[in-house]
């Protein structure tokens, strides 16, 4: 069990249809979507080189869908899912999938939390069994609930409390987002972690554990009619759940004031700088400016060719990495970040303003048509790489789902790479890579002096 978060300059891939109906998806990807009668949709990739399936049950509720003092309920919850039912004993859904030789997970999000297994195709029906079973009847008593707090609060303290790297993160996202939840963290506020409840919890799982909440994701060596026969003989036994209002959140005011985080660690040996900026979503209103960005992350630091290490690390030498990366699995925001770690402790306002003279070249200069055309390869390149993976594929369907794709952004992706200028990405640092915009972050030793 693990919490998920992701950096990846690429779209993510959708499957979706229309209730009552099959879809294919496009070409050289296929995908089959339906709905059960109870509200749950079902998405079915077919992959036939390996006789494994993928299965994957997600659901539309993350970290920013905690009410307010229940931070960390979500990945709370995602513990609790592996206790005992009133089917079954606690562990004995661990040892059917290490009993066909597979493997089982899960992961919270900000927008949603989802469980996987990977098994040989004739144990599907099983794991569909075994978590339809825990969709609606866990139990919850005090017993896991204490166990799995102490689980939690022991995984809070190592990512965390006892990582300053962890601490400065977290701080970050909390002064970059004054009014969303995403500012809150996924694994919850210590505090409020140590005070949450059974009866939240119940709540919880009440409101968000129901069929018509769900997406399962079906990927492998398997065909659509066979998923449809034993969805409906497992999943489709539950009872729908009652309608959720739409997941409205509160968004954020036009940021006006230049902020900064600063953290000393005695830990800490060398100084280093980041700074993080929210964008438009990649399924948001303005998916041009979520395109342009995506590629002027790839430009800037998209790996060793990109601006940031050539000009940091290969020609001035004055860093020992340097990056950017746009994080694309959020519903209501992307987030941009880049990052430098100098030499040596002298270097650290100098590689700073390195950083901020290559964003500004971006807002100011046109890049050039051969860069920007090597950039386009790269995402596209990306993309069609993660398609090689079972996982993958079942992993971008079902986040697309959560984050508000559509399977028509499925054949759209590559032309929406394609059709990005050079000035839409100049267009789009100079709207959205703005000081007042983003958090900067300095992680310095404890004896280090303020920045200039």
């Amino acid at each position: 069990m693990k919490l998920f978060s992701f950096v990846a300059a690429l779209f993510l891939l959708a499957a979706a249809a229309s209730p009552g109906r099959a879809e294919a998806g496009p070409r050289g990807f296929d995908v089959e979507s339906f709905f059960l009668d109870n509200g749950l949709q079902v998405v079915v990739i077919p992959q036939r080189r390996v006789p494994i399936v993928t299965h994957m049950i997600f659901y539309k509720a993350g970290g920013a869908d905690e009410e307010p003092g229940q931070s960390g309920i979500a990945h709370f919850f995602e513990h609790l899912m592996f206790k005992a039912t009133s089917t079954h004993e606690s562990g004995a859904f661990e040892t059917a999938v290490k009993a066909v030789g597979g493997s089982q997970n899960a992961f919270t999000t900000n927008d949603f939390t989802a469980y996987f297994e990977e098994v040989p195709p004739d144990a599907l029906g099983e794991m569909m069994a075994f978590e339809a079973d825990r969709m609606r009847n866990l139990v919850l008593d005090d017993e896991a609930i204490e166990t799995e707090r102490r689980v939690v609060m022991e995984e809070r303290l190592m990512r965390v409390d006892n990582a300053p790297g962890g601490i400065l993160r977290e701080t970050l996202a909390a002064t970059l987002y004054q009014n969303h939840p995403y500012g809150r963290p996924v694994i919850g506020w210590m505090h409020e972690l140590e005070k949450l409840g059974r009866e939240q919890l119940k709540a919880f799982y009440d409101r968000y554990y129901r069929p018509n909440n769900a997406v399962l994701v079906v990927a492998g060596d398997i065909d659509t009619e066979t998923v449809r026969k034993l969805a409906t003989e497992t999943y489709g036994k539950l009872e729908r759940g009652p309608d959720l209002p739409p997941r409205t959140r509160p968004m954020e005011p036009e940021p006006r004031v230049e902020r900064t985080v600063l953290l000393r660690d005695p830990r800490v040996s060398l100084p280093s700088f980041s700074r993080r900026w929210f964008a438009p979503a990649v399924f948001s209103e303005d998916r041009k400016a979520a395109d342009a960005l995506m590629l002027l992350t790839t430009i800037l630091g998209g790996g060793e060719r990109s601006r940031l290490y050539q000009e940091l690390v290969v020609k001035k030498r004055i860093a020992s990495s340097a990056g950017a990366g746009m994080s694309t699995e959020l519903r209501d925001y992307s987030e941009i970040g880049v990052f430098a770690r100098p030499l040596d402790a002298e270097k650290l306002q100098e590689v700073e303003s390195a950083v901020n003279a290559e964003i500004e070249k971006l807002a100011t200069e046109e890049v050039p048509v051969q860069e920007l055309n090597t950039a386009k390869k790269v995402l596209a390149s990306r993309m069609m790489l993660s398609w090689e993976s079972q996982m993958a594929r079942a992993m971008d369907v079902g986040t697309t789902l959560m984050t508000g794709g559509t399977v028509e952004d499925v054949d759209e992706i590559r032309k929406r790479i394609d059709a990005v200028t050079a000035d839409d990405i100049r267009e789009a640092a100079r709207r959205y890579l703005t000081l007042e915009r983003g958090v900067t972050g300095y992680l310095l030793p404890a004896d280090a002096e303020d920045p200039a």
